[in-house]
């Protein structure tokens, strides 16, 4: 479906009330993200019950209304003279994207394999580095009218949010949007915390690039587990200390993902040698790690990259239980002490954001089955699915999502190298166990 999503209009919608809000300094967990690319995540829906040119109205409107409750997205990046970025809620606006896809259907996006190609243009400032955003917009929203359905896009400054305070403004859109009179989200801009520091990041001339292959051939899937599999999983590894351990810990939720299969079957599907060293990341939220504690509802980049290493060998030798443990060992002994250190160790040498793959052996895991994605009902109903963009994404990108039915059920959004995509379908054991429902 090339060439599928024409461009209708642009404009500028601005907040509903002046900002009050004082210039907010980045903190040691937003600076590392300007070299990161803005990040891309929408909803799709069947199609709402007001015509386009009404639909556009009300949501231009709600959008007016909710930037007043989060002022940074209207604002813009600067950088003071000793070089510390903050982000001024000046009210400059967002940008509103009228798109329209008339040839594609609801099922040519959910329907197929691989996520199709047309889904990239359901979003707008493809491949924009986050550091642009001293020159554009914080944040841009697409709305793409489709066949039978139309698709929401949300493209906002990574530097500014991580997903939990992307998923918090999105679900407030939706609350103003069907009509909740009180939002039930308030947002905390306070910068009191240790992530605030008098280190700066010297960016380079013309500003910073992101740090892997944007241009490489890559492949995308989304692999669906229901709650029974899940459970199955759990059995699998054996009591108390398991695979869905690793995610649950992430999530505070019973039942919630299967990143140590998934972590062996891309090892095997890349055939490394046994000695080569693996990295599994996992981008762990802080909040509620640090003492004190953040407010939950704390706007703006709260999160730390955690490896965990282990050879290839050992990942396809060892039993699913002894990668779960390494994996939960990581994530917990990454409390106050661990975070505090991290940020010492930026502070010592300044730089970007770990999202890469530099040596063929690396898996990233982000975003999270906790986010309340599926909550996000605009006032025509829920979503019937989440997806992405081509932002930050490269070989050995994960990210987790809930599954629509919830219950515990996840999706993984996995990228990967073709090649190595094919050996995951060629896996007998892993896609056997993926189609039993």
């Amino acid at each position: 479906m090339p060439n599928s999503v024409t461009v209708i209009s642009r404009s500028r919608v601005f907040p509903d009330q002046k900002s009050t809000l004082v210039d907010l300094k980045l903190s040691v967990s937003d600076l590392p993200m300007l070299s990161c690319h803005y990040i891309q995540k929408g909803c799709l829906f069947t199609r709402p019950h007001l015509p386009p040119h009404a639909l556009l109205s009300h949501l231009k409107h709600s959008l007016s209304l909710t930037l007043s409750h989060f002022p940074p997205l209207a604002g813009r990046l600067s950088t003071s003279e000793d070089g510390h970025v903050f982000l001024s809620c000046n009210d400059a606006g967002a940008d509103f994207v009228s798109a329209a896809a008339k040839s594609v259907r609801v099922s040519d996006v959910i329907g197929g394999i691989d996520v199709p190609d047309v889904v990239k243009e359901f979003f707008t400032y493809d491949r924009t580095v986050s550091y642009e955003g001293h020159n554009r917009p914080i944040l841009a929203v697409q709305v793409t009218e489709l066949n039978d359905g139309v698709f929401i896009g949300f493209s906002v400054n990574h530097s500014v949010t991580d997903g939990t305070s992307l998923w918090n403004f999105i679900n407030t859109f939706a609350e103003v949007s069907r009509g909740v009179g009180n939002v039930t989200r308030h947002p905390d801009f306070t910068r009191e915390s240790v992530l605030i520091s008098a280190a700066v990041l010297k960016v380079p001339q013309g500003g910073p690039k992101v740090p892997f292959i944007e241009n490489e051939p890559l492949r995308e899937r989304i692999f669906s587990f229901s709650r029974e599999q899940i459970l199955e999983l759990k059995a699998m590894v054996n009591g108390e200390m398991n695979g869905v351990e690793v995610l649950r810990r992430q999530s505070k939720d019973k039942l919630n993902g299967k990143p140590t299969e998934t972590l062996e079957t891309i090892t095997r599907a890349r055939k490394l040698p046994s000695s080569k060293t693996t990295t599994f990341r996992l981008a762990v939220n802080v909040r509620h790690r640090l003492s004190p504690k953040l407010d939950p509802e704390y706007f703006g980049n709260a999160i730390q990259s955690v490896p965990t290493f282990a050879t290839a060998g050992e990942v396809l030798s060892r039993d699913l239980r002894w990668s779960a443990d390494r994996l939960n060992q990581s994530l917990a002994a990454h409390q106050d002490g661990k975070i505090r250190d991290a940020v010492a160790d930026w502070e010592a040498n300044p730089g970007g954001f770990p999202l890469n793959n530099p040596d063929g052996a690396s898996v990233t895991m982000g975003s999270s089955p906790r986010f309340p994605m599926y909550d996000n009902d605009f006032g025509w109903g829920r979503p019937v699915a989440v997806r992405s963009g081509r932002a930050n994404k490269y070989d050995g990108k994960i990210s987790a999502f809930p599954g629509r039915d919830g219950n515990g059920s996840v999706d993984l959004e996995v990228v990967l190298a073709p090649e190595t995509m094919a050996g995951i379908e060629s896996d007998d054991e892993f896609m056997r166990y993926l189609l039993k429902k």
